[in-house]
């Protein structure tokens, strides 16, 4: 039943998403002015949990009435929406969608704890850190930030049964080493050095498994796993050293799909899935095995790759044949103010083990004289990219 569901809201998915979301780059007060039409409408009960480091509220919607808990929070890195967006798709499913077996059996076995936008000081400059330059996912002990501080609150709060760690993970991983990219990463993290398991540690596999099953529907072979080396100081092992069942899910990369608006369907797919089967009780027969078989994430990638090509750099040393992996990055130009592209050369050499994210030409022995370059030099695109466009 679970599989045929999931079609079904993957199929429907235009018909409630939010579509007021056009861009992945948003900031707080955007992200504020959308939940204002949820409030209005009393979807959610909302509690302020406290202040970012630069003063800004972060607060917890409220979703359901049931007797098992489950806390979904996003952009602890402010440069990683794609999780706060499918938030508001699956807001909007329980809005429009009011009489849908998931919508009733979720609201009515589950109580929804959400806290999108962890680190707004952070999405306000697109940035991965807080305001402090400290990564929240790393001061799960330290709690020396005020965002660690209000999640770790949460948590003795709440105590949720379930937990969601919704992240983003460049684009440049690959399932293992089948040379696809990989689109979402899963983790049931670690308690402890020897990456025992108990019963909250397995039951967090369970739902890393039916997350698995449902996602490999729409983009088979498109998972992997992160690796579960105990992290001391993380929230994910942490909370999940703490008794919440805990999954990381990590959105990577897919061709074609810079706004990761695919990615975010998934997301929102998986996640509505994933919390009917705790509803239902239906993760409980889950097969771990399934989780553990996942290939583990690999940094396998890059945007393009140029294989096969002719390299000259210098007039003293004779060209040679080779793959050259390219990635692309945005900065902000400092006298235009404009955000502008570049792209980096980042490898020479046998990428035969590696994938391309965009494009993977050959340039079937043409010969490219770049000059003399270094390694991560970055090249306007505008000159590199279309060389790779023409081949």
């Amino acid at each position: 039943m679970l599989s045929s569901l999931s079609r079904e809201i993957f199929d429907l998915y235009d018909s409630y998403k939010a579509e007021y979301i056009t861009t992945c780059r948003f900031t707080q007060s955007e992200m504020l002015v959308w939940l204002d039409r949820f409030e209005e409408r009393h979807i959610f009960e909302k509690s302020i949990l406290g202040l970012s480091a630069e003063g800004r509220e972060i607060a917890l919607y409220k979703l359901g009435s049931g007797p098992v808990k489950v806390m979904l929070w996003t952009q602890m890195h402010g440069d990683e929406p794609t999780a706060t967006m499918s938030l508001f798709d699956i807001f909007n499913f329980f809005s429009k969608k009011t009489e849908h077996i998931i919508t009733t059996t979720i609201l009515e076995k589950l109580t929804l704890l959400a806290i999108p936008m962890l680190n707004p000081d952070g999405a306000e400059c697109f940035i991965r850190r807080n305001a402090q330059m400290i990564d929240l996912n790393r001061d799960a002990l330290a709690l020396v930030t005020p965002e660690a501080r209000i999640l770790k609150s949460a948590c003795e709060k709440y105590r949720p049964d379930f937990g969601f760690n919704l992240h983003d993970q460049e684009p440049h991983y690959t399932v293992g080493t089948t040379r696809n990219i990989t689109a979402v990463a899963l983790l049931a993290p670690a308690i402890d050095e020897s990456r025992s398991d108990n019963h909250v540690r397995l039951r967090a596999k369970k739902v890393a498994s039916v997350l698995a099953q449902v996602l490999e529907l729409f983009i088979p072979g498109k998972t992997a796993k992160w690796d579960d080396t105990f992290c001391p100081n993380a929230f994910g092992d942490n909370i999940q050293k703490w008794g919440t069942s805990t999954v990381l899910v990590e959105s990577g990369g897919w061709r074609g799909d810079p706004e990761k608006f695919f990615i975010r369907k998934l997301n929102c797919v998986g996640l509505l899935a994933a919390l009917y089967a705790i509803a239902a009780d239906e993760y409980s027969n889950a097969d771990t095995a399934i989780y553990d078989r996942i290939p583990v994430n690999m940094e396998l990638g890059f945007d393009y790759i140029i294989r096969n090509a002719v390299l000259g750099t210098n007039a003293a040393a004779d060209p040679v044949r080779v793959d050259i992996g390219v990635n692309t990055e945005k900065h902000i130009n400092t006298s235009t103010g404009r955000l502008e592209e570049y792209a980096v050369i980042a490898d020479v050499g046998d990428l035969s083990r590696f994938a391309a994210l965009e494009k993977d030409v050959d340039a079937a022995g043409t010969e490219l004289n770049l000059g003399s370059f270094e390694l991560e030099r970055s090249f306007a695109a505008e000159k590199i990219l279309p060389l790779i466009n023409r081949m």
